[in-house]
C-alpha cells in the first residue's frame, strides 16, 4: 500500500503526523501492566506474570517501525524499495521508478512482508539544488527507526558522510549495493567478485571512522538473488529488536525491583514472626526444604516451570537447567545466619531473577508476528 507523497519539510502533514503519530518509545512499561505484574509476582504466580508480559509484547510486536531509504540520486532507491517489498515496477502500488528523477519528496510504502512497518522513500541526495550538508540537515533523523542507505557503482563521499551521521547518532543502518546485474558480464557474480566490492566499500567507510556496518550486495532485478535473502532476514531480526529490546530490558528491571522488594520483606518478617509463620520453614537450617519453600514462594518450583514451559511452548528442561545451575553456585556462609536466611538473600541474584530474566528474554520468540 503507498500512502501519498509527504513533503519532509511539511510540519502539518496530515499524514506524516498520522505515520509518525506511532513512532513511541517501546521501553514504555503501561501503567496497568506493571500493577500486574507486581500483583503476579507478590503472589509467585509466574504464569500469570508470562500471561501479562505476553500481553504487552503483543502490543509491542505491532509497533511502527519507520525505515528511511536514501542514497545518491539514480542509485535506484525505488527499484530497491519494490524490490524489497517483491512487487514489480508496473504494480499499482509500486513506487515510481525511471531514467530520470522520479522521487522529489519522500513518499511512504508498506508490504505485507513486513506488517507494521514503513518504507520511507527518501529523494536523492542531488535530487536537489541544496548542498550535501543543507540536506542533511533537513532529515528529520529522530522520526526513523532504520536506515537504509544505497550504493551503486560507487560508494560516493556523500554515503560516507550519512553513515558517518547515523554512527555518531547511534543508530542502526545498513549499507546496501544494488545494480550488481551492472557489475558483471556474465549472469552469475562470483563469490570472489562480491568480497572485492564488499572490501571496497568497508575500506571507505573505514577510512572516515565508520566502523562495520552490515553490507548487503544485491540486484533489484531479482529480489532472491545474491544478499537479499539475508538481508530481509537480518531485517526481521533487527525489527524485533527495535520492538522489544528496550522492552525487555524495561520488563527485567521491574521484575528485579519487585523481587528484591519482596526478599527484603520477607527478610524482615522472618526477623520478627519467623520463618515458620512467614514461609512455612519447619526448620530454617534445612537446605531442601528452604528451597523448595522460596522456590514455591517466587513462582520458580517445578509445577510452575511446567506451566510456563508449555505456555510457551518451551521444553521444561531449559527452565529445570537455569533453577540447577544456579543452585550449583550456591555458596553456604553462615556468619552467624540460618539457612533460610541465606538461601533468601542468595534469590536476589539467583534462581528467581536468572528464571525470570529467561522468561522475558523467550517471549518474543513465541508471539505470532
Amino acid at each position: 500500500m503507498m500512502e501519498d507523497p509527504v513533503s519532509p519539510h511539511t510540519k502539518a502533514s496530515n499524514s506524516l503526523i498520522f505515520i509518525m503519530s506511532d513512532h513511541t518509545d517501546s521501553s514504555i512499561l503501561p501503567e496497568e501492566a506493571r500493577k500486574n505484574i507486581d500483583k503476579s509476582l507478590r503472589k509467585g504466580k509466574l504464569i500469570e506474570v508470562v500471561s501479562v508480559i505476553r500481553k504487552t509484547m503483543e502490543i509491542a510486536s505491532r509497533t511502527k517501525v519507520n525505515i528511511a531509504v536514501m542514497g545518491d540520486s539514480g542509485n535506484g532507491i525505488s527499484s530497491f524499495i519494490n524490490a524489497l517489498r517483491d512487487i514489480g515496477h508496473e504494480e499499482e502500488n509500486s513506487a515510481p521508478t525511471g531514467v530520470v528523477r522520479t522521487t522529489e519528496t519522500q513518499a511512504c510504502y508498506t508490504s505485507s512482508l513486513f506488517p507494521d512497518v514503513v518504507l520511507w522513500d527518501i529523494p536523492g541526495m542531488g535530487a536537489t539544488a541544496q548542498s550535501i550538508d543543507n540536506y542533511l540537515d533537513g532529515l528529520q533523523f529522530t522520526q526513523y527507526d532504520l536506515f537504509i542507505i544505497i550504493a551503486s557503482e560507487q560508494c560516493s563521499m556523500n554515503h560516507v558522510k550519512l553513515a558517518k551521521i547515523l554512527e555518531g547518532m547511534r543508530k542502526k543502518f545498513y549499507v546496501v549495493w544494488t545494480k550488481l546485474d551492472r557489475d558483471i558480464s556474465t549472469s552469475v557474480l562470483s563469490e570472489v567478485q562480491m568480497q572485492i566490492i564488499r572490501d571496497n566499500i568497508q575500506e571507505n567507510l573505514q577510512k572516515e571512522g565508520v566502523q562495520n556496518p552490515p553490507i548487503f550486495l544485491v540486484s533489484s532485478l531479482d529480489p532472491f538473488l545474491h544478499d537479499f535473502p539475508k538481508l530481509r532476514e537480518t531485517l526481521k531480526t533487527d525489527l524485533s529488536n527495535i520492538r522489544f529490546s528496550g522492552l525487555i530490558e524495561t520488563l527485567s528491571q521491574v521484575c528485579e525491583e519487585i523481587i528484591n522488594d519482596r526478599v527484603t520483606s520477607l527478610t524482615s518478617g522472618t526477623a520478627t514472626e519467623g520463618f515458620q509463620d512467614i514461609s512455612g520453614i519447619q526448620d530454617p537450617d534445612n537446605l531442601e526444604e528452604a528451597l523448595k519453600a522460596y522456590q514455591s514462594l517466587f513462582g520458580v518450583d517445578n509445577e510452575s516451570l511446567q506451566q510456563v514451559a508449555q505456555s510457551m511452548g518451551k521444553p521444561t528442561a531449559e527452565y529445570m537447567d537455569i533453577v540447577k545451575s544456579q543452585r550449583c553456585r550456591l555458596t553456604i556462609k553462615k556468619d552467624g545466619h540460618c539457612l533460610g536466611y541465606i538461601i533468601l538473600q542468595f534469590f536476589t541474584s539467583s534462581q528467581v531473577l536468572a528464571t525470570y530474566h529467561t522468561v522475558v528474554t523467550l517471549l518474543p520468540t513465541t508471539l505470532d508476528t
